[in-house]
Order: structure tokens, then C-alpha cells, then sequence
């Protein structure tokens, strides 16, 4: 309930806090206008010969660096702008400042984010006072009483702000995945913009780093808690957060975490923030980095004038801790609900060393997801369940992490063991000569394919950044590995692998020493959705060339042919590099026979009468190709990839696999052991109960496609042979090819008829088992309990079946409405009422034109906030709030981005796959465009109201049932109380 203050009382609170201002002065940041003009100065330009990316890098004379890569494969750029300031740069009694103020930059400045801050910033001087005096009061009872007032005071501030104007400028003007994130050594913030919109974005990101403003603290630092407390629900978080203490007992990396400390979180300064802004976000400690469709010269000029007024300041020295060596194996234990997982990690020095470049060869041979040791030894020949390994390359030191999940009744000290026999294979020198090229040649490919991503490219370079490498350093990376022997490898890992590990092993069962972060009494705030800033007015107003959408059309843009007159091939070219992307397609999955999935499987572990399992991966690996299966409920993909010149070999090799797949039975007791172990698993992990079985569970009831599976006994029954003939019967069923690659339609054509073996006449593809949706007539309330400290809730409601007309009303609500951190249900759940770090809404169309839509919600919350929550999801849902500055942001958000968007690649193929599906016969984007442009408000109240307003929902709660009000739950329909056994059927 929304708390009153008396205006008497509120008199007290102010004067209380007059007085600490005599004890205490606001901390403001540093001004940053009227400084020395040095825009005039040309930034010093550096690039390096050679570079494929063609990176050109920018000092300005305040130190700004500044990386560009152009990329016209479609009129967009993507940004990040990189701050050398990681959670290792906290200090050590306040943890957790980078990853709060990565959250406050979001927050706006003294321009945007308010209406009138002349008087909203008295208000947040003494919200800042009083946080000052919380953290240094003891007395739990005064605490309170500061912390009402923090709240009261904050409630009036809030009437100043506009919530998450950030984000709707930034949607207004067609961004994509505007986010940030923060870890150990940086904070990088994100955005993929269209490129007319490009001085736009600068002049906001300007303004929004030359004169941030910390406003809405108490609310987000809510939102900071749930994010804390997320993590301590992570079994994989405990896991990582005791293996990098283990490894770095003194340097940061260890002793303090990103999220920050409990006791630093409930004892928040905002001083202390504004102190780690000074210090670290100085122009010599940021790079701006993009990649995309612009002009350099143009850009660079409006980056040196936007930004080359930001002050000059040194950059803050770092001396990191000097860890001793580890002379013994560190061995530690995390508890938790999940199943059992172990990891190891050596540590080895820092990036840029040559020592980074072994560990990078080492990590390889170990593990690339094919031919490596760990990949032949103990995945293909299934002594675990699951292993890889990972180096993590940092600028003070660098990690070599092993991990493996242990099979049926296994030991995890035996995956330890089993670990450290590779590294000794290694030290034996027992690994094949070639191998070291092959990984030269799969790097070379996987380097060849980010170049293809411009938020790979830009990531290159913030990497380069923030590591502290010279761009000439990473762009030489792959010419060193290529010049290390085999004997400089022997001897590194001689010298570096021995008893100098931590190994933590993660234990199913109750962790007995769990926190949580408890919370302050919040009071809804003001978000003013209906309001704009004079900034931001102008910024939308600025003048731009409008870019023209491009559209699909499936009749020039895929050439349509048949192989043998039967099966269909869909063919686009690749015109920019040298690698292909094949795919065989067959419209059955686990529906149409149960024992397809088990086949699929026990084919990765199969051999020919040519090549052994391990051989048959080796040759792979050598060739730079990669196979994949993968299946569904209703389909199969067949999948090969690489490089082109290799693809005919390749496709021999696939094909003789899927023709003469030789039996092993060892292999399939293994194979049928492990699913069981798989399914044992799955019943403890939390995402699998609530986006697989509970979600199943809701939409179709016990009998669904997720429950459709062999029981035990039809597992341990299979045979081999049942399964070999399901393998090769395969390409005997109806199906059609996608193929992306350089060479002509003609002559791909004539390679597949001539490798791709099927009969003279394919047999259709069998009818499915049926699954029908349940009605959503009434609401229906399911539990399901798990260990943890939040609660997860969806909600579920049917809609009608697809109808093409609606692609742009669908496509418009969810921008609104739901979509993002600018949409309503955002910012009213955990904006203004702080009720989670998580929450969405979406009205989902289906896959197929015969299938239903489906509205689902969803708001993961403290167990203690439900009521809360569900109420407010709820009040949203049926009464949605009208806004047109809000509607005018989500409509620009996508008329700029389908204006921008270029759908090219494999996507052509499979935007037709799934127009294909639904009935279509064109790329219904442009349905969507033409529609948008004319709709209205009125247009996105009149859908809501017909298909989510007044809806029954089928909810699904994952929590701690004893921790869950279900008095609360009650009151939204009868509520059941479901067991692992009834949402997994086994």
C-alpha cells in the first residue's frame, strides 16, 4: 500500500536532513562545460597493414580512443562504448560500485531523464546525504527512520524524473539491444543503431557520459538486490564465485564479486559512486568502438567535436596484488538444489604474454568441440557426461578452466582425475602433429566468420581495449600461434600443470549457508511516462535522410531447383567470403516417432566401416567442416558447414556416415545410461522445470510434447540395430535442402546429386501424434516447488489461430507494451514499484498457420513481493496504461528498425522456411511496415482489449512453497500443487 506522509512529519524529515548537510556536503560530479576548445585538433590516426578489418583508431587529444571498422552489409552500427573500470577496480569495503554505476548511467543527465532538475537536484543532494548517514548508523531502529526518509524524499524527486527516457530515445531512434554489463576488468555499454542515426547516438552518448545524473537510486539499487539475490539462487554462480577465490586469495579476482558483498549492498554511497565516476570514466580510460555502414572522416569529426571538450584527467594508476604461487591443490565444496558439476582451474599469467598464446594453444588441443582431447577421450568415448574446457585471458592474470559433469554413479574426484590424464597426454606429448594446423585453420574460419557479425568486430576491439594490447598485437595473433611448436607446448604445460589447481565440486543438497539480501520498505515511485525533456525533444528533432526498408522477394533472392527432379533445393550465394552453410530438412521430430531422438544421439557416437568414431570426428576437424543434428517435436535438421573448397569431401564423409553407420553396443548402453542420467539432471535444473515442463504442462496438460518420451524400460530395450535402420532410413523420407555458399545453384546442384544418396522414391513423413492445446476457459493456478530464494510466475493465456492481418498490431503491442526496458511493463514493475529484475510480456505468434497465439507474462520476484507482483502484472494486463510519448517511441523503435534491418545470409532461407510455414508466400515484413506508419494508439488499446484484457490464465509459480503466500495464489483460481513426477512424467 502506498505509504502517506504527514506534512508535519515531512517537515521533520527535511529539517532532520538540513541538518546533516551541515556534517555532510553533496558530492557533485565535475563540470565539464566551458573547458578549452580542442576539437579543433585532428585526432592522430593509426592502422595496422594486413588487418582484414581494416580497423582505423583514433586518439583524441583528451585521450579518447576511438576504434572504427566499416561493414556495409546492412545501413546499421553497432557501439560500445568500453570503460577500463571492472569490478576489480572497487574498493574493497564498498564492492560492487562498477556493476551500480553501469545501472545509474542509464539513469540521464542534467539535460535528460527530468523535467526541471534546478529543482529536482536539492532533493537528490539530500537523498545522497542520507545515504551517507545510513551506511555509518548501526541502530537498526534509526536506520529505519533514515531509510523513510530516503524513501519519502525520494517519492518527491521522483515527480522530477522521467524513467527510462534513455531508453526511449534510444528506441525512437531504432536501437536494438541497448544494454551494458559489467566484470572484472570493464563496464561496456551497448547499442545497435541505424546509420542515419549515427550523430544522434553520439550527441545523447556525449551528454550521457560528460554529465551523468544519479537519479531513481533507491528503486534501481532494488533492482541491484533481486540481481544479488538471483545469483546467490545460482548453483553455477557459488561454483565460479568459490573457484576464483580459490585461485586468487588476494588479487580481486577473488576476493570481491561484480554484484558486490551483501553488507556493501544493504549499506549503498552514492558519494562513493560519484568518487569511482571521477576517477575511472576519464576520457584516457574509454574507448568508443563500431563497426557498420558509416563514413570514418565524417565520424570521427563529429566524435572529436562531441566529445573533445571532455576534460583531460589521468588515468588512475592500478597495482595489482601479486598472488603467491599455489604450491598444493585447493579443494573446496558448494551446495545446492542443481545437479552435481565440478571445475579445475590453473592460473597463468596475463594477456598479452606469450604464455597466453600457449594457454590458447593448450585450451584448444584440449578442448574445440571436435578433435581435442577432451572431446575424442572422454565425451566421444563417453567416460563423462560432459567436459570442456575455457581459458579466460584477463589483463593481470589469465585462467585455464576444466569442467565435467559426472555420468551415473560417478565420483567427481574421478572427472578430476580424468582431466588432469589429458593434461598429461599433452606433457607426453600424445597428441597428433597435425592437430596443432587443423587449429590454426579452424581459428582462421571461426575469424572469417566474425567478420561477418559487426558485434563480433566490435567486440574484438574492445577486448583489445580493455586488456590493454596494442590493435597490432591482436591482429598478429593468429601468425604467432601458427609459429609454436609442439615442443614449446610440451614444455609450458610441463612447467604450468601440476598440483597448482583449485577444483571446487558442486554437491546436490540444501546449501545451509545461503543469504539473501533483505530489503527496505519501498513506496512506488513516479515514472512520468507521458512526459519528454526539452533534450530529448531536440535530439528526435534533428534532421535525417531517411533510409528506405528492403524487403525479401523469395522469387529472386533464393533460387528455387530440384535435385533428381524430387527433392527441392533452396539455394542463396555467398558473395563475401569462402564458407557454406548446408542443411537437409525433414518436417518430423519426436512426434512423428519417439525413438528418433535416441537415434539422432547414438549417431555422434558411431563410426563408418572406414573410419573409427574418433577418426571420423578427426577428419572433420581437418577438412575446417562441422556436422550437426538437430531435432525437435516436429522436425529434423541435418546440418554442414565450413570451409567451400573442403564442402564435397565433407559431404562424402557425412554421408557415408548416415549410409553405412557401423553398430556398437557398448556406445548405446552408455548412450542410454547417460539419458537417464540427463533426465535426473533435468528435474533439478531450474530453467528446464519452468520453460520446458511447467511451460508444456501449461499449454497442453500431462500429455504434451515434452512428456513424449521412451519410458525407462523402452530405453533399456532399444537395440542397436533398431536404431542403425532408423539412421539410414532417413534421407529416405521427403524432405528439401538450404544451402548458402559461393559456388553457382548449378554446380551445388550438381554436387548433391551426386553425393546426397537417396532411393528412387521418398517415403512421406508419417502423421504425428497430436497434442491438443487446452482452452484456457478458467484460470488455473500450478506449483511446482523448488530451492530457492525468488519466484518465478508465468502466465499463460491462448489466443485465437494466425491470422496474417495481425502481424503489425502483434508486432506494435509487444514494442509497447511489453518488449524492452522503455515498455510499460517495465517500468512500472521495476521502475516505479521495484518488484523484479526480470519481467516481460508477449503475445507470441505460433510457428504454423493451424497453431494458436499465446500471451505470456512473466515476473521473477523476492517470494515475500508475490502478492505484489501478481497484482501489478495483473492490473497491467487488464487495465493498460495509455501513453502517446510512450506509443510514439515504440511505433519510431520500429518503423526505424525495419527501415534499417537487411536480412541476409542463411536468414533469407530461413525467413522463407517460416513464411513458408504459416501459409505465406512473401516476406510479410512488409506487411508490417506499410501498417505500422499509419497505426495509431487507438489501434494498439482496441487489440489489447480484444485479445489479452478479460483473459483467463493458466499461471505457473516455481518457488519455495513454503516461502509462497498461496492464499495470494487463491485468489486467481484453484490452485494445484504439482510434483516433478506430473509436469516430467517420469
Amino acid at each position: 500500500m502506498k505509504k502517506f506522509i504527514p506534512p508535519l512529519l515531512l517537515i521533520v524529515l527535511l529539517t532532520c536532513t538540513a541538518r546533516l548537510q551541515a556534517q555532510l556536503k553533496p558530492n557533485p560530479l565535475p563540470p565539464v562545460k566551458n573547458l578549452p576548445d580542442v576539437t579543433s585538433m585532428v585526432p592522430k590516426l593509426e592502422t595496422v597493414p594486413g588487418d582484414p578489418m581494416n580497423v582505423r583508431l583514433y586518439t583524441l587529444a583528451n585521450g579518447l580512443k576511438v576504434y572504427m571498422t566499416v561493414y556495409k552489409n546492412a545501413p546499421r552500427i553497432y557501439t560500445a562504448i568500453a570503460v577500463r573500470a571492472g569490478s576489480k577496480f572497487d574498493p574493497a569495503n564498498a564492492t560492487g560500485l562498477a556493476h551500480y554505476l553501469e545501472h545509474m548511467l542509464f539513469k540521464g543527465t542534467s539535460s535528460y531523464g527530468t523535467l526541471d532538475y534546478s529543482k529536482e537536484k536539492p532533493l537528490l543532494d539530500q537523498i545522497e546525504i542520507l545515504y551517507e548517514k545510513y551506511r555509518q548508523t548501526s541502530d537498526e531502529a534509526m536506520r529505519k527512520k533514515i531509510y523513510r526518509m530516503i524513501d519519502s524524499i525520494s517519492g518527491i524527486a521522483a515527480k522530477y524524473a522521467i524513467a527510462n527516457e534513455y531508453d526511449k530515445m534510444l528506441a525512437s531512434i531504432g536501437a536494438k539491444g541497448t544494454n551494458a554489463f559489467t566484470s572484472n576488468e570493464q563496464t561496456v555499454y551497448i547499442n545497435d543503431i541505424p546509420s542515419n542515426q549515427l550523430e544522434k547516438w553520439l550527441t545523447i552518448e556525449a551528454e550521457r557520459f560528460m554529465n551523468p545524473v544519479f537519479r531513481i537510486f533507491h528503486t534501481e539499487l532494488e533492482a541491484v538486490y533481486e540481481e544479488k539475490n538471483i545469483s546467490l539462487d545460482s548453483d553455477g554462480n557459488k561454483l565460479w564465485e568459490s573457484l576464483y577465490s580459490g585461485l586468487f586469495p588476494t588479487h580481486p579476482y577473488g576476493t570481491q564479486t561484480t554484484i558486490g558483498t551483501i553488507e556493501h549492498l544493504k549499506n549503498p554511497s552514492l558519494m562513493e559512486i560519484k568518487n569511482y565516476f571521477k576517477k575511472y570514466y576519464v576520457p584516457g580510460n574509454i574507448a568508443i568502438c563500431i563497426s557498420g555502414d558509416f563514413d570514418p572522416d565524417a565520424t570521427i569529426a563529429w566524435i572529436n567535436q562531441k566529445f573533445g571538450g571532455w576534460g583531460r584527467k589521468p588515468v588512475a594508476p592500478y597495482d595489482p596484488p601479486k598472488e603467491k604461487p599455489l604450491t598444493a591443490p585447493v579443494v573446496k565444496e558448494v551446495w545446492g538444489p542443481d545437479a552435481e558439476t565440478m571445475a579445475m582451474a590453473f592460473r597463468l599469467p596475463q594477456a598479452g604474454s606469450k604464455d597466453a598464446d600457449l594457454l590458447t594453444l593448450v585450451d584448444k588441443i584440449l578442448y574445440n568441440g571436435t578433435a581435442g582431447l577432451i572431446d575424442l577421450n572422454l565425451v566421444q568415448s563417453q567416460k563423462v557426461l560432459r567436459a570442456y574446457s575455457y581459458a579466460d585471458i584477463l589483463q593481470d592474470y589469465s585462467a585455464h578452466i576444466l569442467m565435467a559433469d559426472p555420468k551415473e554413479g560417478q565420483k567427481m574426484e574421478d572427472l578430476r582425475d580424468l582431466l588432469l590424464a589429458q593434461l598429461d597426454k599433452i606433457k607426453k606429448g600424445e597428441f597428433p602433429d597435425w592437430l596443432l594446423g587443423a587449429i590454426i585453420n579452424n581459428m582462421k574460419l571461426d575469424e572469417t566468420k566474425e567478420m561477418e557479425n559487426n558485434s563480433s568486430r566490435v567486440f574484438k576491439m574492445v577486448n583489445s581495449f580493455i586488456l590493454g594490447e596494442k590493435w597490432e598485437h591482436s591482429v598478429a595473433r593468429i601468425a604467432r600461434l601458427s609459429q609454436i611448436t609442439k615442443q614449446e607446448i610440451i614444455d609450458f604445460v610441463k612447467k604450468n600443470y601440476g598440483d597448482n589447481y583449485v577444483v571446487v565440486y558442486k554437491r546436490t543438497g540444501e546449501d545451509k549457508n545461503v543469504m539473501k539480501v533483505t530489503k527496505p520498505e519501498i513506496t512506488p515511485v513516479e515514472v512520468n511516462r507521458d512526459s519528454q525533456s526539452e533534450f530529448v525533444k531536440k535530439v528526435l528533432a534533428m534532421p535525417v535522410k531517411d533510409i528506405e526498408p528492403v524487403f525479401i522477394d523469395f522469387s529472386t533472392d533464393i533460387q528455387q531447383l530440384k535435385i533428381r527432379n524430387t527433392i527441392p533445393l533452396y539455394y542463396t550465394q555467398n558473395k563475401e567470403n569462402n564458407t557454406f552453410n548446408l542443411y537437409y530438412v525433414f518436417e518430423m521430430g519426436s512426434n512423428h516417432d519417439r525413438k528418433l531422438n535416441m537415434a539422432i544421439n547414438y549417431l555422434k557416437y558411431l563410426g563408418t566401416s572406414l573410419y573409427k568414431p574418433d577418426e571420423l570426428k578427426s577428419e572433420f576437424y581437418k577438412l575446417a567442416c562441422d556436422f550437426g543434428i538437430y531435432t525437435s517435436t516436429e522436425e529434423v535438421y541435418v546440418s554442414l558447414s565450413g570451409l567451400s573448397d573442403n564442402m564435397e569431401k565433407a559431404l562424402q564423409l557425412f554421408e557415408s556416415l548416415l549410409a553405412d553407420p557401423q553398430p556398437n553396443e557398448e556406445a548405446l548402453k552408455n548412450l542410454v545410461s547417460d539419458e537417464l542420467k540427463n533426465r535426473a539432471d533435468a528435474k533439478l535444473n531450474q530453467d528446464v522445470i519452468l520453460w520446458q515442463a511447467m511451460y508444456n504442462y501449461g499449454i497442453y496438460g500431462p500429455k504434451n510434447p515434452f512428456t513424449h518420451i521412451l519410458s525407462e524400460a523402452e530405453l533399456k530395450a532399444l537395440k542397436a540395430q533398431e536404431l542403425i535402420a532408423i539412421i539410414k532410413g532417413l534421407n529416405g523420407y521427403e524432405h528439401h535442402i538450404l544451402l548458402y555458399g559461393p559456388q553457382s545453384a548449378e554446380a551445388v546442384a550438381e554436387v548433391l546429386t551426386r553425393e546426397h544418396k537417396t532411393p528412387a522414391t521418398l517415403k512421406p513423413v508419417p502423421e504425428p501424434v497430436k497434442f491438443e492445446e487446452l482452452p484456457t476457459g478458467s484460470t488455473a493456478v500450478y506449483v511446482v516447488n523448488y530451492d530457492m530464494k525468488q519466484a518465478e510466475i508465468m502466465m499463460l493465456s491462448r489466443g485465437d489461430v494466425f491470422n496474417k492481418e495481425w502481424s503489425a498490431s502483434v508486432r506494435l503491442y509487444n514494442e509497447y507494451f511489453g518488449g524492452g526496458m522503455s515498455s510499460i511493463v517495465f517500468q512500472d514493475l521495476r521502475e516505479s514499484k521495484a518488484l523484479a529484475y526480470s519481467t516481460f510480456s508477449s503475445f507470441s505468434t505460433p510457428d504454423k498457420k493451424h497453431k494458436h497465439y499465446y500471451n505470456m507474462a512473466y515476473i521473477g520476484t523476492q517470494a515475500d513481493k508475490l502478492p505484489e507482483a501478481m497484482k501489478g502484472m495483473n492490473e497491467l494486463l487488464n487495465n493498460m496504461p495509455l501513453t502517446e510519448v510512450a506509443f510514439t517511441s515504440a511505433k519510431e523503435a520500429i518503423i526505424q528498425s525495419m527501415r534499417t534491418t537487411r536480412v541476409t545470409r542463411t536468414e533469407i532461407l530461413f525467413t522463407y522456411e517460416r513464411a513458408r510455414k504459416l501459409g505465406l508466400g512473401y516476406d510479410v515484413r512488409k506487411d508490417v511496415y506499410s501498417k505500422v506508419l499509419t497505426m495509431t494508439l487507438e489501434d494498439v488499446k482496441k487489440f489489447q482489449e480484444k485479445n489479452i484484457k478479460g483473459k483467463n490464465y493458466t499461471i505457473l509459480v516455481l518457488g519455495d512453497k513454503n516461502a509462497i503466500n498461496m492464499k495470494t495464489l487463491e485468489l486467481y483460481g484453484a490452485v494445484k500443487v504439482l510434483s516433478l513426477q506430473d509436469i516430467f512424467g517420469y
